[in-house]
């Protein structure tokens, strides 16, 4: 009985994993045809299969202002979507195992606040100039990386670090990190820098390019099939240390590297597109609630949807106010807090383990 169950499950979720990948393929022509200008499905695939493989009429789909919005502009923002929805879900379904509570996010771990410092230590004070254009973003980085490091050290003090001493330390250096951004901004009374770092901590996807793409895209991919084939471990995390040292594998090591690399997928999101937040909330609570806990199933799944998801919040940013762009984070946490609210109203679920 238990294996026809498990056979009709697992036909189930790949026709869910192929429609979503279809659904994936659809989302990227239709989001590149939307906007001020209207561009047909035949000139997006014309100038991609140019742009790529060099076929087609060069001087038509080479060059020129069709060729250049598609390219130069649309396109490199759908695919920043695609990374930031995708590691922003990721990151939201392996900090949940972390801290082994399903109403955890990417930030929860003091990591946003990290990458807030950051900017603000560069926006009001220069710190990170030396670094370009993109100083904010970098130094944004650093700060998110470096508070995740803190974060590991101070959970390991006086014994190894546990899930609630993980997200107690999170809370700690969340907390600090507030105070002396909030403390700059208050001494600064610069009324420019205090504008900037807002609108960067509400987040967007104008700033994509396609030198930021080739280094952000394939860390998220890597780090997301690193999760993938972490399942097993995941799971075991849902059902606490003593349960998995009696079946051979301890946590401890575990949860410090995943944490880690995970702080460094936060850290290359934050740097391309600000603060955006609930996608690594709303999106795997939601498909744990409808496919289970397994994150063998879990992680893909997750992935897919939060791409999706997040290359239409962008188009909805583009177009729902005529002449100007509404910052991506503000429309995102307008749709998953009530999202939120309804999931939680609606059904409960186990975290695994019993809970």
């Amino acid at each position: 009985m238990i294996k026809n169950k498990q056979s009709l499950k697992k036909p189930f979720y790949l026709i869910v994993l192929i429609i979503l990948l279809a659904l994936l393929l659809c989302s990227v022509v239709l989001a590149v045809a939307i906007g001020s200008t209207d561009i047909s499905a035949s000139d997006i695939y014309q100038v991609i299969l140019f742009k790529l493989l060099k076929i087609g009429d060069a001087q038509k789909f080479g060059s020129g202002v069709i060729s250049d919005i598609i390219w130069f502009v649309r396109l490199p923002r759908i695919v920043l979507a695609i990374a930031v929805g995708m590691g922003l879900s990721v990151c939201g379904v392996v900090m949940q195992a972390i801290v082994k509570n399903p109403l955890a996010d990417p930030y929860i771990l003091g990591i946003s606040s990290g990458a807030s410092l950051g900017a603000t230590l560069a926006v009001m004070l220069g710190i990170g100039a030396i670094f370009g254009s993109n100083f904010i973003g970098v130094t944004a980085f650093f700060g998110a990386f470096f508070v995740s490091l803190g974060v590991v050290m101070l959970a390991n003090i006086n014994g190894r670090a546990s899930s609630m001493k993980l997200l107690l330390a999170g809370m700690a250096f969340s907390a600090v990190c507030s105070a002396f951004s909030n403390f700059i901004v208050y001494f600064a009374k610069d009324k420019d820098g205090i504008q900037t770092i807002t609108y960067w901590l509400m987040g967007s996807l104008a700033g994509a390019s396609w030198d930021s793409i080739v280094v952000i895209l394939p860390f998220i991919l890597l780090g997301t099939l690193f999760f993938w084939t972490q399942n097993r471990t995941l799971n075991l995390m849902l059902l606490g240390d003593e349960t998995s040292i009696t079946l051979g594998t301890n946590l401890h090591r575990w949860r410090q590297v995943y944490l880690l690399i995970s702080s460094a997928m936060i850290g290359f999101i934050v740097y391309a597109s600000g603060m955006i937040g609930f996608v690594g909330l709303v999106i795997p609570h939601t498909i744990r609630m409808l496919f289970g806990t397994d994150h063998k199933k879990l992680i893909p799944l997750t992935a897919l949807v939060g791409a999706i998801f997040l290359i239409w919040a962008d188009v909805l940013c583009r177009v729902v106010i005529e002449g100007t762009e509404l910052p991506i984070g503000i429309l995102t946490s307008m749709i998953g807090a009530p999202c939120f609210i309804y999931l939680m109203v609606k059904k409960r679920y186990g975290f695994g383990g019993g809970d």
